[in-house]
């Protein structure tokens, strides 16, 4: 998934995105309002996180700017402010949740994949597409009974495939969602990695499930 992250604190930017990436996430960080604003602009996102006191232009006024762009991107607030007023506020105004800082990491993955699964339809953190099972919670990817080892990148364009099992991406739509402006690779990143991928979820004597089409991109289907 494809994060926005917007925190004026250095120290707890760079933690978080750090943390996040290892995850396996694909996170854009910014430093003040103005610039999550930019990025809102240019780019689609999974889900977004904001701390509401930032320079040059606040977290609600960032979330006023997403949701009159009429997009339903889940927001998660994070601040170190709890008043109640700023919580309603922050709701009413169309954030999805509120998290208060100091946190636990962990409390924040949690609440990134309760927002997202909301968007994906999905009841609980299980997908499967045939015998391939990913359990988001757990992070484990098994084939039947096969535990599949996966780097965050593998894992994370594996994810975004088996969200949209049955829809053809192309290579430009993958590309956009899993890897973020910070990216200075190859323009045949994505078919690297869904080689990759493809070693490790249609092993030898299995049905295959990533199929390539022909002028369009790739599809994960039973």
């Amino acid at each position: 998934m494809r994060l926005l992250f917007a925190e004026d604190e250095a120290d707890l930017n760079h933690i978080v995105t750090k943390r996040l990436t290892e995850e396996g996430y694909s996170v854009d960080a910014c430093f003040d309002g103005e610039e999550a604003i930019d990025c809102l602009d240019a780019a689609d996102y999974d889900a977004v996180i904001l701390d509401i006191m930032m320079p040059k232009a606040d977290g609600f006024t960032v979330l006023k700017h997403l949701r009159d762009m009429k997009k339903t991107t889940p927001v998660l607030f994070l601040t170190a402010r709890d008043a109640v007023t700023d919580r309603v506020r922050g709701l009413d105004m169309g954030a999805n949740d509120y998290l208060v800082k100091p946190f636990a990491f962990d409390e924040l993955k949690a609440r990134i994949r309760a927002m997202t699964r909301t968007v994906f339809r999905e009841a609980d953190t299980l997908l499967e597409v045939g015998n391939l099972q990913m359990d988001v919670a757990a992070h484990v990817v098994k084939r039947g009974d096969r535990v599949i080892d996966l780097s965050a990148k593998e894992y994370a364009l594996l994810e975004y495939l088996m969200h949209n099992a049955g829809t053809v991406l192309s290579r430009e739509k993958i590309e956009d969602h899993i890897w973020n402006f910070d990216y200075e690779g190859g323009t045949n990143v994505v078919d690297v990695y869904i080689s990759y991928l493809r070693k490790k979820i249609d092993a030898e004597g299995e049905d295959k499930l990533i199929h390539t089409v022909r002028g369009a991109g790739y599809v994960l289907r039973a």
